[in-house]
């Protein structure tokens, strides 16, 4: 039988289907032989509190999500999750996700040719969500490390990792943005990509075709926990400058300025006279900061920060924080017309701070069928809650089924005491694929306890 071929007519030319298809097509089989050997499977294993079972009590959903022990239980067992991590020197240093290791007693680190290490953790940092391992071991197969800022948009990579506990699974895809922020999480200048991600993958390296590193696969948004076409990774120059602090120092010091910045819109570059809308403008300056002892003013445009530009707010926080504390750098600011150089020394950021923009996360999008803000002092009043979450919005069926409202005050989500809207994302990032969410509110003068039922993948 004659092998059938497409040929395609475009301008009087002739295109072999095959053809054009695999010479647009990168192959990344050299890639993965190359980089497969430095990736690990990640176990982590948290010993559980023994409790002995007594007598049955009702409402058994509701204390399990908020954390009172249902004695009519049986006593708790280990819990054991799962990720990846990738090796980056020769003598056992592997970088993961903090989350993948956190509260862990043992873990163990299967390599691909079947070993199994016990691993100890060197350090970890929440605000970055990275982790520094180390194993007892000697000319460990290494990943190249590349640099976020050679890494262009459209740019094909490829991701190693262990989704749902499937080990050494390649996926691949195309980086879609550089510099988001996610959830009101300022240092770091998340890469969106397009490469499928899935729960196991956390801690594994996002690769070059140029078998480089350039970050760790991270997150997802997601409704239903699975994979919906984009996915989230730290810059690894992020995370390598995490590591080294952590290796040596053992905590990661981030510099502060001490501004409240938004972005520039047209209209307040028309009014400013500035050619385009660019920058960082500052809307506050703390009494007796770096910024307000370098003479930083409100209404500046802070458009360089130590010979780099500044093309939004977003972009200025990751970069002040990879500056060490009481250095001095340079910035450039857009005041009445004109450029002018301002010389500062940057104080330290409180390790328990999350930096922030004035427009930071008055609303969040929780991407569970309903919306969060915080608490105006108006809300405050209104319903004597000084803390928690207020329901701005509704978009899903179930939620409003669940007689979840407009208005609402959040005060708990399943298990996690619910002071801000960091606690809030921090709960939902924690929730398991399928589990319930089970709300404590304040609705009109009195509390309640809603569940809204979840869909497993």
């Amino acid at each position: 039988m004659k092998q059938r071929l497409s040929i395609f007519m475009f301008s009087g030319f002739m295109l072999l289907a095959s053809g054009f298809v695999s010479a647009q097509l990168p192959d990344f089989t050299e890639l993965v032989k190359e980089s497969a050997p430095a990736v690990v499977n990640i176990r982590a294993r948290e010993n559980a509190e023994q409790s002995a079972p007594a007598q049955n009590m009702p409402n058994e959903e509701l204390f399990r999500f908020f954390g009172i022990p249902n004695p009519g239980t049986p006593p708790n067992r280990d819990r054991v999750s799962g990720g990846t991590g990738f090796i980056i020197s020769k003598d056992g240093y592997i970088l993961t996700n903090r989350h993948v290791v956190d509260g862990a007693d043992k873990i163990t680190v299967t390599m691909k040719d079947r070993r199994e290490l016990e691993a100890e953790i060197i350090g970890e940092d929440e605000a970055s969500d990275v982790a520094l391992l180390k194993v007892d071991a000697e000319n460990l197969p290494t990943l190249k490390v590349g640099s976020v800022k050679d890494l262009e948009i459209g740019e094909w990579v490829m991701a190693i990792g262990s989704p749902l506990s499937f080990e050494n699974s390649v996926t691949k895809g195309i980086v879609s943005a550089k510099g988001r922020r996610i959830r009101g999480q300022q240092y770091i200048p998340y890469i969106q990509s397009d490469v499928p991600i899935n729960r196991g993958n956390s801690g594994g390296p996002l690769i070059n075709m140029a078998g480089e590193v350039v970050a760790i696969n991270t997150l997802i948004f997601s409704n239903t926990g699975g994979y919906m076409g984009i996915s989230f990774s730290i810059p690894i120059d992020v995370a390598i400058n995490v590591a080294d602090q952590l290796r040596e120092n053992g905590v990661v010091k981030r510099g502060l300025l001490g501004v409240g910045i938004e972005n520039v819109t047209q209209k307040m570059a028309d009014y400013m006279g500035m050619k385009k809308p660019q920058g960082a403008l500052v809307n506050q300056v703390s009494e007796d900061s770096a910024a307000d002892k370098a003479g930083i003013e409100v209404g500046d445009v802070i458009v360089e920060f130590n010979g780099q530009d500044i093309s939004t707010a977003d972009t200025l926080p990751p970069i002040v924080g990879m500056v060490e504390p009481n250095t001095k750098v340079n910035l450039t600011v857009f005041r009445d017309g004109k450029n002018k150089r301002i010389t500062a020394q940057l104080d330290a950021l409180d390790e328990n701070a999350v930096a922030s923009t004035s427009e930071e996360s008055n609303d969040l999008k929780a991407g569970i069928g309903f919306s969060v803000s915080k608490l105006s002092d108006q809300d405050k009043n209104r319903t004597g809650e000084s803390s928690g979450v207020i329901v701005t919005d509704i978009t899903d069926r179930d939620v409003q089924r669940a007689q979840l409202q407009v208005g609402d005050v959040i005060k708990k989500v399943n298990k996690k005491p619910i002071d801000s809207l960091s606690d809030f994302s921090d709960a939902i990032d924690e929730l398991k694929e399928g589990e319930p969410l089970v709300l404590l509110v304040k609705q009109g003068p009195a509390n309640r306890f809603i569940v809204i039922e979840r869909d497993a993948e």
